[in-house]
């Protein structure tokens, strides 16, 4: 599956695209995508501009909120609780919860919020989000999708990925590939910091250039190089089979985060 034909077709698509702005990104975030031992894993969901602390957007309680766990669906929308994070330029509503981690294996974080008004452009912006942990060194739920509306398969274990080496996913909508998909990439710069609410400075610079972004090639797939250690989101704009919303357009995304980690 990793070789085809034109998989380096998609990998040499990658480019930084000058008209675009810095990216909106869901995060569906936890401070660890390696579980040690079990209990409740903090969560911290918001809509924000990751890579330079840029502004956050006010967030609605989602829409729907679960984990996938050795293929059974865990529903957390009982543990969000409605709070606020403090970027550098703004504070908005995000939203608390837990996920419940008992016993080894993959849990897949699904996070399918209610579309977003972004004024300026005046469209709604949904962004179907997967997250991935893992206690124990046990993989059972990575490889396969979720059955969402849009969404991207990872063909690279997302939890542990090396920073040097490359990710490749693969776009769907409604659980067909999507050929010629623009796939906007970023770096979660500045992380949060789930004590205070607020974000922890800035680790880089975004890139010159404006956003980076990859193509998907005719099967869905994309591969991008990893650079460095942390993580990273990708998200696939408007694949999803929804493209209005209250009259108005909806871009329907698709995003993935992903763990590197540095060889030592």
């Amino acid at each position: 599956m990793f070789f085809h034909g034109n998989l380096m077709t998609a990998a040499l698509a990658l480019t930084l695209v000058p008209g675009l702005a810095s990216a909106h990104f869901q995060l569906s975030y936890t401070e660890n995508a390696l579980i040690d031992r079990p209990g409740d894993v903090p969560v911290k969901l918001l809509f924000w501009h990751p890579f330079e602390n840029g502004h956050v957007m006010d967030m609605a309680e989602p829409l729907e909120f679960y984990a996938i766990h050795r293929g059974e669906k865990i529903d957390l929308k009982g543990t969000l609780a409605r709070t606020t994070f403090t970027g550098a330029a703004n504070e908005a509503v995000a939203w608390d919860a837990s996920l419940p981690v008992k016993r080894a294996g993959d849990y897949v974080l699904v996070t399918v919020p209610a579309p977003y008004l972004e004024t300026s452009e005046d469209i709604f912006i949904q962004q179907i989000t997967k997250a991935y942990l893992n206690r124990g060194q046990m993989p059972t739920d990575w490889t396969g999708p979720q059955g969402l509306k849009a969404e991207i398969v990872p063909m690279v274990k997302p939890y542990n990925v090396l920073a040097g080496s490359t990710f490749t996913g693969r776009v769907l909508s409604n659980g067909a590939p999507v050929a010629g998909a623009e796939i906007e990439i970023e770096y979660m710069a500045a992380e949060p910091d789930m004590a205070t609410g607020g974000a922890r400075p800035a680790t880089a610079a975004p890139m010159p250039g404006g956003a980076i972004v990859a193509i998907s090639d005719e099967n869905g797939y994309f591969t991008f190089g990893i650079p460095r250690a942390g993580w990273w989101g990708f998200a696939a704009l408007g694949v999803g089979p929804d493209t209005e919303h209250q009259g108005k357009e909806l871009s329907q995304d698709a995003v993935i985060w992903i763990r590197a980690f540095d060889v030592k």
